[in-house]
């Protein structure tokens, strides 16, 4: 059986000094709904199509947000001064294993290359790896998108390979993946480097 996320009880958001991570909900349907509405968000994933059904895509891809909590994983709405700002998961849950996944994670262009992508990582793999005790988490990245890759990279994930010809993106299009992972043992190192940045506001 698989356990779900404590986030129910007393635990209900990961908060931290510049963003607020807060289990996604049907009423922040309407909220996300225009803020996803940006063809720059989906430029390399093409999760969203900015087209006649786009209303359809995105009903589609918030109810698979709402799911997650049942195959015990869970959507976060990332929030800073009481805006909204963007969306992350915490998904592909082994609890055997003692690994998930932190993905599908975007946020609106103005807040592009600041401090929050940073601290959202922070909250989540002190989550991950000091509460529910995981060993491993990964971070899957379309080939084409450079700036998520270097992104990645600066919190700490370690480039571990690409996945060929792993997925077709929802316009047809081919991707590669490029793996990348942290593990326990190189969080505490991960977890300073992760804090001094945020502290620095870079």
């Amino acid at each position: 059986m698989n356990e779900v996320f404590p986030l129910n009880g007393a635990i209900t958001a990961l908060n931290g000094h510049t963003v607020c991570l807060q289990p996604a909900c049907e009423e922040d349907r309407e909220l996300i709904r225009p803020l996803a509405r940006d063809e720059r968000i989906w430029e390399f994933t093409k999760t969203l199509l900015i087209d006649d059904t786009y209303d359809l895509q995105f009903d589609d891809y918030f109810d698979e947000a709402l799911r997650l909590p049942k195959l015990g994983g869970r959507a976060f709405i990332i929030r800073t001064n009481d805006s909204i700002i963007g969306m992350t998961r915490m998904f592909h849950v082994e609890w055997k294993d003692k690994r998930l996944e932190i993905g599908h994670t975007w946020y609106i262009p103005s807040v592009w290359g600041k401090v929050y992508n940073k601290e959202c990582k922070l909250l989540l793999l002190q989550y991950i790896f000091e509460h529910l005790r995981f060993l491993r988490v990964e971070f899957r990245v379309a080939h084409q998108n450079i700036r998520s890759q270097r992104a990645v990279e600066k919190i700490g994930g370690v480039k571990e390979g690409v996945l060929r010809k792993f997925a077709i993106r929802n316009d047809g299009s081919r991707r590669d993946t490029v793996v990348f992972s942290i593990i326990d043992d190189e969080w505490p190192e991960q977890k300073l480097r992760l804090l001094q940045m945020v502290q620095a506001g870079l």
